[in-house]
């Protein structure tokens, strides 16, 4: 079984409605590309540096206008669509979450996501991140049944943490989606091996849409990121980089190799629990 999908790579800035007109756009263009699912990237509707700007611009999913109108594209264009994540007023206290959805092509939602791992790091020369200041995790993997077999999601910072995707593939899931808006350092540094040992140690394949390049905000704080969006097969071979700049990526995913690979190297069969240290 093969599927055709498509990663969008986006420079998002602090405004979500400008944000709006750029993701849909790309996703008709990925559509008319052929593509039977997309994958957008982390915090799609806005990137922004400032807690006060966020907590001025974000919305509940229950009033969030990217959210309900990519659900209508993707109904009117007759696919699955991962939005990687969307910054949210949260339902629990005043920090925001960090939320997956994936929606089906009828528009409803098939599955919910907060993302898990925060991102609080020292990256050294005056950059740092304190994700959970502002932003409540998750507590619970998930993962969610297609056509082309069951996916599962993570987002960004997540994939420093390899239990996580064992535990998703040892639930059934055969494609692992890992959106990102990655910091330049470690993304140079890390990026492309991190998402090619998830992989090889599931035997599932990887599909990463991410941010890229230096996101405008109206208060003049800006953020750079990474980019590369990628597709990774569960051998750990790329399958499809997408470099620096906005646009769609568009790959095909043979399904029957997760079940050769895993055939091949069966570490996921093999794993035992152990005690200590």
């Amino acid at each position: 079984m093969e599927l055709r999908a498509a990663l969008l790579q986006l420079t998002a800035s602090d405004d979500p409605g400008a944000n709006l007109v750029v993701t849909e756009r790309l996703l008709r263009e990925a559509a008319a590309g052929g593509a039977e699912m997309v994958l957008t990237p982390e915090v799609t509707n806005m990137v922004s540096a400032s807690r006060a700007h966020q907590k001025a611009v974000l919305r509940s999913e229950a009033d969030d206008a990217t959210l309900a109108r990519l659900r209508d594209v993707a109904a009117e264009c007759g696919i699955w669509l991962v939005i990687g994540s969307l910054a949210l007023k949260g339902e629990q206290d005043e920090r925001f979450v960090n939320r997956c959805f994936v929606v089906r092509p009828d528009g409803s939602i098939a599955a919910r996501y907060d993302k898990i791992h925060m991102f609080d790091v020292e990256i050294g020369e005056g950059e740092s991140y304190r994700e959970s200041a502002g932003y409540r995790p998750g507590d619970a993997a998930v993962t969610v049944d297609t056509p082309w077999g069951r996916l599962g999601l993570s987002i960004c910072y997540d994939m420093r943490f390899p239990a996580l995707y064992r535990a998703l593939a040892q639930a059934g899931a055969v494609i692992l989606t890992a959106p990102s808006a990655f910091t330049v350092p470690t993304g140079r540094a890390h990026w492309e091996v991190l998402l090619r040992a998830r992989a090889i140690e599931t035997g599932a394949f990887m599909l990463a849409p991410a941010q890229w390049g230096r996101h405008a905000a109206s208060e003049g704080r800006t953020r750079e990121t990474w980019g590369h969006s990628l597709a990774v097969d569960p051998w750990g071979r790329v399958l499809a980089d997408a470099g620096d700049g906005m646009g769609v990526t568009f790959v095909t995913l043979d399904l029957d190799e997760v079940a050769k690979t895993r055939s091949r190297i069966p570490s996921l069969a093999n794993a035992r629990s152990f005690t200590g240290p």
